[in-house]
């Protein structure tokens, strides 16, 4: 299990970059299931997630 300063790193590198695929989707699900479920770090990736895949899907991200 990762530490979530880990996650956090790890995060800002997978979306660090411009272009996402449905790979950088999947590695970005694999950290969030090494945070407990009740982090706040968690739940806002979880929330940041869902809005970069909305802007990937409208073409914006």
């Amino acid at each position: 299990m990762l530490t979530e300063q880990e996650v956090a790193r790890s995060w800002r590198v997978l979306f660090g970059g411009t272009g996402y695929s449905n790979e950088t989707f999947d590695k970005a699900e694999g950290l969030l299931e090494e945070l407990r479920p009740e982090s706040p770090l968690r739940h806002r990736l979880s929330v940041e997630l869902e809005e970069i895949r909305r802007l990937h899907s409208v073409g914006i991200a």
